[in-house]
């Protein structure tokens, strides 16, 4: 007796052991095989293997079946292993192995016990050995008792399992009887494994077995298995037998006609039924594209018939990956493997598969197919998709057709399934016909003895089919299944069978039928019968006679169980059988070889118009006649035809007679030109390339390139230039797929000239007998005859035509070797070209698409190949390049080819020396082609200038290139391709300008103007770019500027190098002169007035102290005058806001209504001389603004007025406190001038806290200074208690600080309630537990930029204090009795470690600011996002914004605006606010303008905006020249845009609030050009004080009248406004008491188009006289065109600009108006006054409606809560709490009513929405310092402790929703103390560190003090123990 324990296995044995991973390498070894045919049988024996299974399960109570509760692979489970019991015959069969693991495939769900005797099951699994073999394992499946042995273990157990499985488990099909309770049957399985697939022999023969054993009958079983095992099967190719296994049985057997068409069954029927066309044809792509495809069903027949119909659709193409159709549950990781695969799972499974993310999912139990999101399965090219689609709705639904007929036909029968699945897959074999149709046209035959070697020309094929660009095509041409479809049907001389027959001679049919459904229907059905014939030969006789077991036979009790066979009766009966054979000759059956038919050539699969281009007979006529007037010599006519011809060649049949053209004239390989005659000829080569892709599928790169080597001149005696020195920048040349495509048709021509050429020594007929013309037969049909005739051939003929064949190869590689050195060597050798654009010519991405791309990329590293390891490679290396790339294309092609080794290395020891002789040859050809005369080029044309503008450089000849900007190339906004262009860059004193035209004859002669100001530019970097008239590498500059321009210009080769470097020499001379008196502002005109230069420094010294005397006169007189014109901006008074008048209502002084006599002087007082009286603007402005805002006195008596607080002070009139500070500045009145001094010196930069804005309502104040210096921070809140005299003297600046905050305090107006309220810190305490106030201005980028992150714990070593003397609590998170009266925004770098006092009525509130290099970082990559240096590859926009993310610009903004809404809301609220950030010049300056900008309506108009700029920007000393690195001293610092930010930022306002600013979008684009072109003089210098030293305040009042340039910008703007209205905006329309509250989310903010738009007809718009200039001649033309309003233009995007050419309603009737009048003679009317008498006048036509509102668009319509929304401080309900909300979107979706009450209700609740969802799962939180990984600094996180989840997650701070990390607490090993380590936080005491060691790492966390420290452990340690 015989058993065999499989592989050792044991019972209990855990899933997924080394053994599963045994089996799985032999069930799936052959996976990656290319899936090979099964092997013909040549044995008449049935080679299979009869096996008998049987299971052995865990524990009995656990292994039910039907129970789908149980998963698969868990401990427990239940699942024992499948054992083999018995197997027939015992040793292997010789050529059929016995597989591995086949227990698995067996009961693919597991090895389970059942608590029912289920019906027997029966399905067909498949296995692929290592060859790709495929094995059938037939597995008949039936239950019997379980061994007592194992019923014992537990009964009750099994009986509530039972009751479990019936409830719950799957229907049974059959009425199940239960046996005796208790009862268990376990599985056993008869498995017949053979290589052939007849399924139905298999199902009839183990049923059989059963039969016998079940019915009891009288048969031996020994005698039935021997049988099967020895019976005699049929040959291929059509036979059948009868077999009988002696029981009284027949069955006959049938093999296919043709061995090659799949047999399908009625497979491909039910797929259909189950999912319906469009899934199938899913399921079809996705395979043929190879994707992963998955089939789930409950039954494993299905599985196996799905797999196997879809395999059938695939047919001629094989599948060759992974192929399971029915996959055991325990190898389901299988599904994880990267490789395609078709499989089947069974779907109790299908959660196991819903974590495949890129599975495609066919359910063919619910009919569905699910494509996963990150799956693109391409699909089938139109019109094959929807004429495949209506024909298989056709086969599929006969009766569509005839649905809408009145009288329907009777009904016809429908086909029998195996009929209509034999339909079916004649749609698709006709479909693969028509994409596949004239491929053998395109076949390479390399070698054709000993063994044939083809090669598909992908390309040809695309190309001549009109398919470059399908990308389902595309993937399967380049896919493993088409690679074997060629090398298997590529062969010319095999059994043909169906598909060559239906491709070669039935594609004119089917073209033919296309729009004749009925007629495509007919060719299905007869293509349907010869596919149902070829599976069923002899249908009559098919006739089978098996006994089957009785009805429910399996419910009755057997009798016994199955019993042990005898092996030693079956293995006589086949060794008998084995020898009755081994007398028998071989039964071979000869296959019908025959010539392969090629069919019609190939036409276009759909003939798509080319369009543009399409080519007539004249244009290929054009292309002619200039050739033959190049070679005629007839220069001039050529001339006049070139740029036609140039146009023409764009089409492709252009180009193919240009080709055809150009090898008319070469004799004997060579034609020598002259100079002119090779110039034509090399443009239109290059013209004809340009357009090639890198694959040429249109063959034009493979016609041209014997005629690059063909052409040549003659440059000096014996030097030679040939063309293919000029034509090399084509991509073309760089791609090794099209130089192998070359070679290989070439190697073609050469082999099949070979055996065309007539043999020697009368052996002609040997060759074989020629009955068509020798030159007519093509290269596959002599191929078909060499093969015929091979077998006949003596081996010496063998060997000779062999060597003849592999010499032929050879000396084409050599040829090949020479041919590339010549394209790929550039002429000057010199250039690193050929590394940056092509070193890594081996890579197929390196091969750009782009003919400039890598030659321009940045890095070059990216383009160098880093397999041949030289990134570091130098500039010499061309030559080791270009002979790697040449050694690996010939290691492939003959090694593909079967070269011999020894010629292989013959020609690796020849490549380096034909590269090397070649770069001998070229330098001398470079050296005479040097000194050829240049060719004439077009005129220059010069750009217009400013009035005192003047050139320093004259035109250089450049081209201007495409830069990443799609427009100007004709991109995605449409227009012409105006890049690339030729003309001219001029330098002059202010600007760089580009002037020229289209290189693109199409676009017709439109002049394109790009510049920028020389002030502006921030990088300039040498380029080498291709020119792209003639392709050559040339030297190009790059500019870029901060106004968003770039230049990026190859010179022209007339262009020497010397010119060049000093047009960079210049321009950098100009962009940073030594002085800012260099700048053009100063030049300006200085040559028509020499004289005032020197003036200007001779009053240098006199003019600071003239203005120092004068300074406080001046100012006196200014207040003096009453202040009436702006009386509409008085602040409007409290009673408006709906709010009690407060007690101290007598501090709101407005100096213009009550002025007293002591305070002010007279101005009649004041006799100054001229030049006193040339009084700075900017001080006046100053002086005006306090004066509006009521801010106090000028008076230096002590008879100060008490009921003013602040007062204006001399203080700085010397500059001698702070340089960057006015001379006035505004402190409290309380404050002597004296004390200022030390005040300042607490502060950098000496600037001091000053008051810079009042509000109107709430009369607090906004001040601005300074960052604090260290030493006076710990002074001024070191004392925790009443401050005692000890302390304060320990540092008397501190005091003086201290004093001075008390004295601002003292000043400010204080609303405290009875009630009280909340400090912020209350609020923070109350609403925020310990996270910290200020939590929603938290940092949320990912640089720490400006932002707020603050505990309420500020870092303070004294937290847990003992209680404070005067009995306060000694958390600082306390309510205190009233708000603090003053808040301070300063750094938190500097606020590190410093604790308000409670008692202090000022609080601080520290946050992160982002400096200012982060500023130029992110403006450097704003820069780069919105002007990319060179085109993308791919551009969507995806990728723009992405890159605009990358840069942060728009968090900067976010920040700057979340900060401003902050102060703004405080500022209303009643609390003072005073910005102490950085040096006070930048960030300070961008908050302060800001929250003026705000909060104050007269700031959002033109002069008030002129104000607020002249005040915060100028004379508070931001540092222009220095942050525009105006001089030579800052080049180093760069340019840092702070001020450009700022109007980025009042843009995003300006956007939300369009009716409330009374200056246009353009006002803002125009500050943000002229603020960095140093046209005005206006933002020169850093300083009031650096601006007198040079006399510029003067003179910017003084003399202005003059006829000279506008020197000040203001000035500029205001003549421009009397002009036009272009800075006005029409939809101004204020509520004067309006503060704004602009959302700062991100998502709300927009990219200004200031960055991203552009005019090339004229420049940039913002020099108004230059962009006037160009639209004055239509209107001049207007009276000779007759009808002028019906001139129609064309306005193209990037080109015009279109506020000008498409100007709005209200412009447009201005125009007109002017215009009007202007024909009536009348002096036309101010466009002001006409507007405002249109305004006033809609004003009247209001009033009847009874509310005098208007009702147009002058009114501000938008909604009242939407202008008050935003963060905002406010009372609380109960009048108890401060509240803070973010501007998020539920806010405002909850203010609806409109009502200011409504849209002010209490946020407290808002932070309900900082609750996340996870909060149950919050056992424990708080923060904690954490370390991070290697050379990573502590950090503060939020940590929360989730017992739920087992897990400690970590976020950036309280509010934070996006987790940033978590600790799986099941990896924690120790929770130990720890030590600090370097850069913790200093201040936390050494025991409050402590350690988590995980698995993978050791974490270190510092907590804020000992006790929490210990809490923390506690609670993760408690944690831990629970688990």
């Amino acid at each position: 007796m015989f058993r065999v324990d499989l592989a050792g296995w044991t019972v209990g044995e855990r899933v997924g052991g080394s053994c599963i991973h045994q089996a799985l390498r032999g069930v799936c070894r052959g996976f990656q095989g290319l899936g090979a045919a099964p092997r013909e049988a040549s044995c008449p024996l049935l080679p299979c293997l009869l096996l008998l299974f049987g299971g052995v399960g865990s524990s009995v109570n656990d292994g039910l079946c039907g129970a789908p509760q149980s998963r698969v692979g868990r401990e427990g489970s239940g699942e024992g292993q499948g054992q083999i019991l018995q197997r027939f015959p015992e040793k292997d069969w010789e050529d059929n192995p016995f597989p591995q693991g086949i227990e698995l495939f067996c009961q693919p769900s597991g090895w389970q016990l059942c608590p029912e005797r289920n019906p027997p099951t029966f399905f067909v699994a498949v296995l692929t050995d290592i060859n790709s073999e495929r094995h059938y394992c037939a597995c008949l499946t039936f239950w019997e008792p379980a061994e007592p042995t194992q019923e014992v273990t537990c009964t009750e157990d099994t009986t509530e399992r039972e009751e479990e499985a019936e409830e719950g488990g799957p229907a049974q099909l059959s009425p199940v009887t239960p046996g005796p309770p208790g009862q268990l049957f376990a599985p056993k399985t008869l498995v017949l494994v053979s290589r052939l697939d007849h399924a139905e022999v298999f199902r009839n023969s183990l049923g059989l077995i059963y039969t016998i054993h079940v019915e009891g009958l009288n048969i031996g079983l020994e005698n039935v298995i021997g049988n099967l095992l020895t019976c005699i099967i049929p040959l291929a190719g059509g036979s059948q037998r009868t077999i009988s296994l002696g029981a009284g049985d027949r069955q006959v057997i049938q093999t296919p006609l043709a061995d090659s068409l799949p047999i399908s069954r009625c497979s491909v029927a039910l797929l259909f039924r189950q999912l319906g066309i469009t899934n199938v044809l899913s399921l079809f792509r996705a395979a043929l594209t190879e994707h992963k495809v998955l089939f789930l069903s409950r039954s494993y027949q299905r599985l196996s018939d799905a797999c196997r119909g879809l395999l059938a659709l695939l047919f001629p193409l094989r599948y060759s990956f992974t192929y399971v159709p029915i996959l055991p549950a325990q190898l389901l990781e299988v599904l994880s493997t990267p490789t395609p695969f078709i499989i089947g799972v069974n779907a109790a499974f299908q959660a196991e598969t819903q974590e495949l993310l890129d599975v495609i999912v066919a359910d063919l139990d619910g009919g569905t197919v699910t494509v996963p999101e990150c799956v693109h399965i391409p699909p089938l090219l139109e019109p094959l998709q929807s004429q495949t689609h209506s024909v298989l709705s056709m086969v599929l639904d006969p009766e569509l057709e005839l649905a809408d007929l009145a009288f329907p036909p009777p009904s016809t029968n429908a086909s029998s399934l195996k009929m209509q699945d034999k339909e079916l897959r004649a749609v698709f074999l006709r479909l693969f016909a028509q994409l596949l149709q004239g491929y053998r046209w395109c076949l390479h035959m390399v070698r054709i003895h000993p063994e044939p070697v083809i090669r598909f020309h992908k390309a040809a094929f695309l190309g001549q089919r009109g398919l470059v660009e399908d990308d389902f095509l595309m993937k399967v041409l380049e896919g493993m299944a088409f690679a074997g479809f060629v090398s298997e049907r590529g062969v010319p001389y095999r059994p043909t069978d169906l598909f060559d027959e239906l491709v070669a001679h039935e594609v004119a049919r089917m073209r033919a039928d296309e729009n004749h459904p009925q007629r495509v229907l007919r060719h299905v059905k007869e293509l349907a019968e010869q596919l149902y014939k070829n599976e069923n030969p002899y249908p009559a006789v098919a006739m089978h006679k098996v006994q089957k077991p009785g009805e429910a036979s399996h419910l009755r009790r057997a009798p016994r169980p199955f019993p042990r066979l005898d092996e030693g009766v079956v293995q006589w009966i086949v060794d008998q059988a084995t020898a009755k054979m081994q007398g028998a000759p071989p039964a071979v059956k000869a296959e019908r070889r025959t010539t392969v038919p090629s069919g019609p050539p190939m036409t276009a699969i759909l003939e798509r118009s080319s369009g543009l281009h399409g080519n007539s007979a004249r244009r290929l006529e054009v292309v002619r006649n200039c050739i033959s007037y190049v070679f005629e010599g007839k220069m001039l006519e050529a001339k006049k035809l070139l740029p036609a011809v140039l146009r023409a060649l764009k089409g492709r049949a252009a180009r193919r007679c240009l080709t055809q053209e150009l090898h008319l004239h070469v004799q004997q390989n060579r034609a020598v030109l002259d100079h002119q005659q090779f110039d034509f000829v090399v443009r239109m080569m290059n013209c004809c390339l340009q357009d090639c892709t890198s694959l040429d599928e249109h063959g034009i790169a493979a016609a041209l390139l014997p005629l690059v080597t063909a052409f040549c001149r003659k440059l000096s005696p014996g030097v030679t230039q040939f063309a293919y020195s000029c034509v090399q920048e084509h991509v073309v040349w760089s791609t090794p797929q099209f130089w192998e495509a070359m070679f290989y048709g070439d190697v073609q021509t050469h082999i099949r000239a070979l055996y065309l050429e007539p043999a020697e020594d009368g052996d002609r007929l040997q060759v074989g007998e020629l009955s068509a013309p020798e030159d007519e037969r093509s290269a596959l049909d002599v191929a078909s005859e060499q093969r015929r005739l091979w077998p006949t051939l003596s081996r010496e003929k063998q060997q000779e035509l062999v060597q003849k064949e592999e010499s032929t190869v050879f000396s084409q590689a050599i040829h090949y070797a020479n041919r590339m050195s010549y394209l790929l060597l550039p002429l000057d050798s010199s250039k690193s070209r050929l590394l940056r654009e092509r070193a890594g010519l081996g890579d197929l991405e390196s091969a750009s698409n782009s003919l400039v791309t890598n030659s321009m990329a940045g890095s070059v590293a990216e383009s160098y190949d880093t397999e041949s390891g030289f990134e570091d490679a130098e500039t010499c290396d061309v030559a080791g390049a270009v002979v790697r790339f040449i050694n690996r294309f010939v290691d492939k092609v003959c090694t593909e080819s079967g070269v011999t080794s020894d010629h292989l290395k013959g020609l690796h020891v020849m490549v380096p020396d034909i590269v090397q002789m070649h770069i001998e040859t070229l330098e001398a050809v470079h050296l005479e082609s040097k000194r050829l005369p240049p060719i004439q080029k077009p005129k220059l044309l010069r750009p217009r200038l400013l009035p005192g503008e003047e050139c320093v450089l004259d035109g250089l000849r450049v081209y201007l290139l495409p830069d990443g900007r799609e427009e100007g190339a004709g991109g995605t906004g449409g227009g012409p391709a105006l890049l690339p262009a030729e003309g001219a860059v001029f330098l002059t004193t202010y600007r760089v300008i580009f002037t020229g035209m289209p290189t693109d004859p199409l676009v017709g002669e439109q002049v394109v103007v790009r510049s920028f100001p020389v002030a502006a530019l921030t990088k300039e970097k040498r380029i080498s770019v291709q020119n792209p008239v003639d392709q050559l590498l040339q030297d190009g500059l790059q500019l870029r500027s901060c106004t968003f321009q770039l230049l990026k210009m190859a010179f022209d080769e007339e262009v020497g190098s010397d010119s060049a470097e000093l047009f960079r020499k210049q321009l950098h001379k100009l962009r940073y002169p030594p002085d800012i008196r260099g700048t053009f502002a100063f030049t300006l005109g200085s040559a028509h007035t020499p004289g005032r230069a020197p003036r200007a420094t001779k009053d240098k010294g006199p003019s600071l102290r003239t203005l120092s005397r004068n300074l406080v006169k001046n100012a006196k007189k200014t207040i003096g005058r009453q202040y009436v014109t702006r009386k509409k901006y008085n602040p409007p008074s409290w009673e408006h806001r709906g709010q009690p008048p407060p007690d101290d209502q007598e501090d709101e002084i407005s100096v213009s209504e009550e002025l007293e006599p002591s305070t002010l002087t007279p101005s009649s007082a004041l006799k100054p001389s001229d030049r006193m009286t040339m009084s700075s603007l900017v001080e006046r402005a100053c002086c005006r603004d306090y004066q509006r805002l009521g801010l106090g006195t000028l008076s230096s008596s002590l008879s100060r007025a008490k009921s003013e607080p602040f007062r204006i002070s001399p203080v700085n009139r010397m500059y001698a406190i702070c340089r960057s500070y006015p001379g006035l500045l505004i402190v409290p009145q309380s404050v002597q001038d004296n004390a200022l001094q030390r005040v300042s010196r607490c502060y950098r930069q000496n600037r001091f806290p000053v008051v810079c804005w009042r509000s109107g309502r709430s009369k607090a104040v906004l001040l601005r200074s300074g960052g604090l210096h260290g030493k006076g921070v710990v002074g001024l809140f070191k004392a925790q208690n009443a401050p005692s005299p000890g302390q304060s003297q320990a540092d008397s600046s501190s005091l003086e600080q201290e004093k001075y905050l008390q004295a601002v305090v003292g000043s400010v107006p204080r609303y405290a309630d009875a009630s009280g309220r909340n400090t912020l810190s209350g609020f923070s305490s109350a609403h925020m537990g310990s996270h910290g106030k200020w939590g929603s201005v938290r940092a949320s980028g990912r640089s720490g930029g400006l932002g707020v992150d603050v505990g309420s714990r500020l870092a303070g070593r004294d937290t847990l204090a003992p209680s404070q003397a005067n009995g306060a609590p000694p958390d600082p998170g306390f309510l205190r009795p009233q708000r603090a009266a003053l808040y301070i925004i300063g750094d938190k770098a500097q606020l590190k470690g410093v604790r308000p006092d409670p008692l202090q009525q000022w609080e601080l509130v520290p946050i992160e600011v982002f400096e200012a290099r982060q500023v130029k970082a992110s403006f450097k990559k704003l820069l780069k996002a919105c002007v990319p240096g060179c085109p993308a590859t791919e551009p969507s926009p995806a990728s723009f914004l992405r890159s605009l993310e990358d840069s942060e610009w728009l968090i900067q903004i976010h920040k700057l605006l979340q900060v401003s809404v902050l102060v703004v809301e405080l500022l209303d609220s009643g609390s003072s606010v005073l910005v102490s950030l950085e040096d006070g010049w930048d960030i300070t300056t961008q908050v302060v303008s800001l929250v003026q900008l705000l909060s104050d309506p007269f700031y959002r108009t033109l002069e008030g905006f002129r104000l607020l700029v002249e005040k915060e920007w100028l004379s508070f000393g931001h540092r222009f020249s220095h942050r525009g690195a105006h001089t030579l001293a800052g080049q180093s610092s760069g340019f840092t845009p702070v001020f450009l930010q700022f109007l980025d930022c009042v843009y995003q306002v300006h956007l939300q609030f369009p009716m409330e600013f009374e200056f246009s979008l353009f006002y803002l684009k125009f500050l943000g050009y002229h603020h960095a072109s140093r046209r005005f003089r206006t933002f020169l210098l850093d300083s009031d004080y650096e601006r007198i030293e040079l006399g510029l305040l003067y003179e910017e009042k003084g003399e202005r009248r003059g006829q000279q340039a506008c020197r000040s910008v203001w000035e500029y703007v205001d003549r421009l406004s009397k002009r036009t209205p272009v800075f006005h905006n029409y939809m101004y329309a204020p509520e004067d008491t309006e503060v704004l509250r602009p959302y700062s989310n991100v998502s709300n903010l927009k990219v200004w188009d200031f960055y991203t738009e552009e005019t090339l007809a004229e420049g940039p718009p913002y020099d108004w006289e230059l962009a006037q200039g160009p639209p004055e001649p239509p209107e001049e033309e207007r009276p000779d065109g007759g009808a002028p309003q019906s001139r129609r233009r064309v306005v193209w995007p990037c080109y015009d600009s279109r506020p000008r050419a498409q100007p709005d309603a209200i412009s447009r009737l201005l125009e007109e108006l002017q215009r009007l009048e202007t024909e009536l003679g009348r002096p036309p009317e101010r466009w002001k006054d006409a507007w405002d008498r249109a305004k006033a006048a809609q004003r009247l036509e209001g009033r009847p409606d009874g509310r005098g509102t208007p009702s147009s668009l002058l009114v501000s319509s938008v909604p009242h809560h939407r202008r008050s929304l935003g963060v905002y401080l406010q009372e609380g309900p109960v009048g108890s709490t401060l509240s803070l909300s973010l501007d998020s979107d539920q806010s405002s979706g909850s203010t609806a009513s409109g009502s200011r009450q409504a849209a002010r209700r209490s946020t407290s609740t808002l932070y309900s929405q900082f609750q996340t969802a996870e909060s149950e799962n919050r056992s424990y939180e708080g923060t904690l310092y954490k370390k991070g990984a290697f050379m990573k600094p502590w950090k503060a996180r939020w940590f929360v402790l989730d017992k739920t989840k087992h897990q400690l997650r970590y976020y950036d701070h309280r509010v934070d929703t996006e987790c940033k990390g978590v600790i799986d607490l099941a990896e924690v090993e120790a929770v130990a103390p720890g030590t600090p380590t370097m850069g913790a936080p200093k201040t936390v005491d050494e025991k409050a560190f402590f350690d988590v060691k995980t698995t993978r790492r050791v974490y270190n966390f510092c907590a804020q003090d000992v006790p929490s420290a210990q809490q923390w452990v506690d609670q993760i340690q408690s944690c831990l123990s629970d688990a």
